[in-house]
């Protein structure tokens, strides 16, 4: 027998091998894990690289030792419950309205005394801070001036090289000149949809979506339109298909690869069907890929990019998930509405950080950033898996549980008598941060201020489940 193709170290193989045992049946909850000698003689691997991943298994609550006996399945594993697919609704256009609850989340992400749960920003000890200090450095060094100097759109020639390249190992085409940088990810997103609509449209989300998304709505006076998500596939295109029969949708926001909050991926043939739904609608797609590097299976998953053949997919993706959150490096590739898009760019917020996209394309270039994707999406892998275990251990009975197919983000639905807003209070008070359902959640309705009545949810973002 042997493992997979090789992701990453051996004992994250090892680890994976043991969870598709779990998964297919083949180990159940209380079964003896096989011994350190059988496994390593199986799999062609040391000793000392079983015990490392049994340990890491231990760590994720999958795993218990027992002195003297071994290690075993923990009786808890394949007891947690995933989210439900959605019931099929009939979404209207709405207005969002979020009070002072976005401005609060993100208030509470800088305060030092608070574990930062409530947004998707990723352990700062996962990111290479000693290599990238190194090539600010050296660009500092070898570039005084032009790293201090004003930077315009398009950006960087050759960080913009080295993001087509990235795109190329994934069997997206993509040139150097589709490349607009940007001010990071959010920024991409806020001015591609600017670029495709205005004041008044209804663009179709997924429900629930990233709660900037729903922000960049509302302050552009532009309505949203809910489309079911199945918490597994993603995007329901039928669903999708039947709002576009009642109604007049400008532009579609999606996140096909890794959704946030629910972290679903859609199949390569599901993205492929959107990107042909919509060119027959001529309905442009503002893809947000951010999470695109960071996935948790054997492949990496295409971007809904790559099958766009009439240029109406607008993706969006940033270094802050995988490199460097508070360099703001963003880019879009945004296909028949390049120009438009770099019209807004430069009207609005013109330059980007040029020391910031020197440093990044100097790392690029040096062939560190596969190395550490390989070890970033380990340990978000074992830091998400160790979240399910911790919130299944400790949250009322009856709580489900996302279970992401990449990223860092946990969505959580709890049984109907919690009230959402109250645990985001009580949990402040320990100076704990999370995101309640009124914020990345459905677009606000009267019958959801009362969390009582629906399904209370709430976002977790595991950063770094050792400081809990």
């Amino acid at each position: 027998m042997t493992v997979n193709r090789p992701e990453t170290y051996k004992y994250a193989q090892v680890s994976r091998y043991i969870n598709q045992l779990i998964e297919k049946g083949d180990l159940k909850p209380g079964d003896k894990a096989p011994s350190l000698r059988k496994l390593s003689k199986q799999l062609g691997v040391s000793i000392a690289t079983i015990t490392q991943s049994y340990v890491n298994l231990e760590d994720q609550g999958i795993l218990s030792a027992k002195p003297q006996s071994g290690f075993y399945v923990n009786a808890l594993v394949n007891q947690i419950n995933d989210i439900d697919k959605p019931a099929a609704t009939r979404g209207r256009a709405r207005r969002v309205r979020f009070g002072d609850l976005f401005e609060e989340v993100f208030r509470n992400a800088n305060n030092p005394r608070i574990i930062p749960f409530g947004t998707s920003n990723p352990s700062m000890e996962f990111m290479p801070v000693k290599s990238l200090t190194r090539a600010t450095r050296s660009i500092i060094s070898r570039y005084p001036q032009r790293s201090m100097d004003y930077m315009f759109p398009p950006g960087d020639r050759k960080l913009r090289e080295q993001i087509a390249q990235q795109y190329a190992q994934n069997y997206t085409r993509v040139s150097a000149d589709d490349i607009i940088i940007t001010s990071g990810a959010t920024e991409a997103l806020s001015i591609s949809l600017r670029s495709v609509a205005k004041r008044g449209d209804i663009i179709a989300v997924e429900s629930p979506t990233y709660f900037a998304v729903l922000r960049m709505i509302e302050q552009m006076g532009m309505l949203a339109v809910e489309i079911d998500t199945d918490p597994v596939t993603g995007l329901n295109l039928d669903a999708l298909e039947e709002a576009f029969d009642t109604m007049d949708i400008k532009a579609v926001m999606a996140s096909p690869n890794t959704s946030n909050p629910l972290g679903c991926q859609m199949p390569e043939e599901g993205k492929r069907e959107l990107v042909n739904l919509l060119a027959e609608r001529d309905i442009p797609l503002i893809e947000d890929d951010v999470y695109g590097s960071v996935y948790f299976g054997d492949k990496p998953p295409r971007p809904a990019k790559s099958y766009d053949l009439n240029n109406l997919v607008l993706s969006c993706s940033s270094f802050s998930k995988t490199l460097a959150p508070g360099h703001c490096v963003g880019w879009v590739i945004a296909g028949r509405y390049h120009k438009k898009f770099l019209q807004f760019k430069q009207a609005w917020s013109s330059a980007t950080s040029s020391i910031n996209q020197l440093a990044l394309a100097e790392f690029l270039s040096s062939g560190q950033y596969d190395r550490h994707l390989v070890r970033l999406r380990v340990a978000m892998r074992e830091q998400v898996e160790r979240g399910r275990f911790m919130i299944a251990r400790n949250f009322p009975e009856g709580t489900r549980i996302s279970h992401p197919h990449g990223g860092n983000v946990l969505w959580v639905e709890m049984p109907r008598s919690c009230d959402c807003i109250d645990i985001f209070n009580r949990a402040l008070e320990q100076n704990i941060a999370i995101t309640p359902h009124s914020c990345p959640g459905k677009v606000n309705r009267k019958e959801h201020t009362v969390f009582s009545r629906s399904v209370p949810r709430v976002l977790v973002v595991f950063v770094d489940t050792s400081a809990v």
